[in-house]
């Protein structure tokens, strides 16, 4: 593994980490086996419409398949500035998600998140995960299975063989980092 990422081994690594083959992949795309594979190996570039397929099965982003080239090289693959993370997520509206994590290599990512006053997740969402939340600053309700729990700047939560949604129905904005293994995003 390089230093730097490349939109192969992004794509590879969020393929994996949703235990998805490569046959599978490309048959919900449309396409060869071996055409993904080239795209996966950096052999080939996927065309632009390609990559918002891509994103549309994997339910991110299309900008999570762009790293950022801003900063020295020295930095790329190893340090994040926070004007250059890339937003990630599951496009609730009034939930805006970055990767923390320099890339999707790792088995596990780091996401920053900030739950706009007002907003909310309606549908739970599960997934085979295991995830760590610690609340950076604001206030956050969070239904763990049906148990509702109202965290605030210094608690943290984790995630583990259940479901959860969200709410911010608090005047100032909840910010979260979060750890999650495998990466989902």
């Amino acid at each position: 593994m390089t230093e730097n990422s490349s939109l192969g081994e992004d794509l590879r690594a969020l393929r994996t980490a949703r235990k998805m083959t490569l046959e599978e992949l490309a048959q919900k795309l449309g396409r060869s086996v071996g055409w993904l594979s080239q795209i996966e190996r950096d052999i080939s570039t996927p065309r632009m419409s390609d990559l918002r397929q891509i994103a549309d099965v994997f339910g991110v982003q299309l900008s999570l398949f762009f790293g950022s080239t801003d900063g020295p090289e020295r930095e790329r693959g190893r340090v994040v500035r926070a004007a250059s993370r890339r937003v990630i997520g599951e496009r609730d509206q009034g939930l805006v998600e970055t990767l923390i994590s320099p890339d999707l290599t790792d088995d596990f990512e780091m996401i920053h998140s900030t739950f706009q006053p007002g907003s909310r997740r309606v549908e739970l969402i599960s997934r085979p995960t295991q995830e760590l939340a610690y609340i950076v600053s604001g206030k956050l309700d969070i239904w763990l299975d049906d148990e509702k729990f109202t965290v605030e700047a210094g608690d943290s939560f984790r995630i583990r063989d259940a479901s959860y949604r969200w709410e911010n129905p608090y005047s100032e904005p909840a910010v979260a980092v979060w750890v999650i293994s495998p990466p989902v995003y």
